[in-house]
């Protein structure tokens, strides 16, 4: 007897929606500006990033959905470690002098436009959770 099971993952088209809304929802929260999410995002084509914005779903790259996937992640340890959103969603924005840092904000160093910079953010703020 045969039984339909789900995928352990999804494809990636079928998580593009779910991903992009989430996405657009902490780019809000950082207050970022739009050349900032593109960069965060990859810097997908102007015309693709725009119609991602207005319809808050679309097919997206692996590398898209992992660039996503570090950010709800930062994003998650930021409101375990702080006791307010204001404090959590401003840490990305305030200088650090931790030495992955060097006394520039974590959004700086997410911004290099690398996806490596992304997993070394979360990979620090697991840590700092006692994950790491």
């Amino acid at each position: 007897m045969a039984a339909h099971l789900l995928p352990e993952t999804l494809p990636a088209a079928d998580m593009g929606g779910a991903a992009l809304r989430a996405f657009f929802r902490i780019a809000e929260a950082w207050d970022l500006r739009m050349v900032d999410q593109r960069k965060l995002l990859g810097d997908p084509p102007e015309s693709t990033f725009y119609k991602w914005k207005r319809e808050q779903q679309g097919t997206v790259s692996r590398d898209v959905l992992e660039r996503i996937s570090y950010l709800l992640g930062i994003y998650k340890d930021l409101q375990i470690l702080f006791t307010s959103e204001e404090q959590a969603d401003g840490w990305v924005h305030r200088p650090n002098d931790a030495p992955l840092f060097g006394g520039r904000s974590a959004m700086d160093r997410m911004l290099s436009g690398n996806v490596a910079d992304l997993y070394v953010v979360r990979q620090y703020l697991d840590a700092q959770r006692g994950w790491g």
